[in-house]
């Protein structure tokens, strides 16, 4: 498929408040899978935990981060690292960045900070794609990823209480739009995570949440599976630690549909 180039970048924010549900793993292998469809791929880790540059096979490295540029230091265009993978870049995490929810709260448009210093990145045209690994909260760092992107893409694991985990999110997905500070966000979709067929909770909670959100709830449903817990300590997407694994196909699938509902 062809690129065309009057099609702008689109940034994915992948976030759920709550840790554990498979954020990280989503963003690296939904950014790994679209590099090897063709497109082209920054990933964006705005965690402090830095487990997505881990999870691409980089070293967590003091300075390499978007910390200082949103502090008004620098661009991210100069973050910018290569990764082992074809067409995936990335500009890495690292501790630092916890210090950056309490710098930016005294700074000027704190909530536009990211936004700003994407804006030139995306219209450069360098990537079709901006995927941003975002902490497991809703502080700061996170309402900038949500600033900043086009889309919503909230992974929710297969519990009792998943209904309660993804209800923050959509709430300040819907502030962050009413209040003017980035009209155009959209729900994505919600993805199920960490499904193991062999409960029949799991089959209840998937059942209970697409009664609720309905098509928005993706077709594709992520496995428990070894292999995919497993690749992060090799710095390996599963696409490339174990392409024929059922994680690695469900990553594929979930890609397909994450283009499809974009249209790109």
């Amino acid at each position: 498929m062809g690129f065309n180039p009057l099609v702008p970048t689109k940034v994915i924010a992948v976030a759920n408040q709550k840790g554990g549900v498979g954020k990280t793993t989503t963003t690296v292998n939904l950014a790994a899978c679209m590099a090897e469809q063709g497109r082209r791929v920054l990933l964006l880790d705005m965690d402090p935990q830095a487990n997505a540059t881990s999870g691409v096979g980089l070293e967590k490295t003091e300075g390499a981060s978007a910390y200082r540029p949103l502090l008004g230091e620098g661009t991210l265009l100069e973050k910018i690292r290569p990764t082992a993978f074809d067409r995936l870049e990335i500009i890495p995490s690292e501790v630092d960045m916890c210090g950056a929810e309490v710098e930016m709260a005294r700074a000027e448009n704190h909530l536009q900070r990211l936004a700003s210093l994407l804006r030139p990145l995306a219209e450069s045209g360098r990537h079709d794609f901006i995927v941003i690994d975002c902490p497991p909260s809703l502080g700061l760092l996170t309402l900038n990823a949500f600033a900043a992107s086009d889309y919503l893409l909230i992974p929710l694991q297969c519990e009792y209480y998943a209904l309660e985990g993804i209800s923050m999110s959509h709430k300040v997905l819907s502030q962050v739009r009413q209040a003017g500070i980035n009209p155009r966000l959209e729900l994505l979709g919600v993805l199920m995570t960490m499904f193991d067929g062999r409960t029949r909770l799991a089959a209840q909670v998937v059942g209970e949440v697409r009664a609720h959100f309905g098509r928005l709830v993706f077709d594709i449903v992520i496995p428990r599976a070894t292999r995919l817990a497993e690749a992060p300590s090799f710095g390996k997407p599963i696409i490339h630690y174990d392409k024929h694994s059922a994680g690695a196909v469900a990553y594929d699938l979930l890609t397909a549909e994450v283009l499809q509902r974009i249209k790109s």
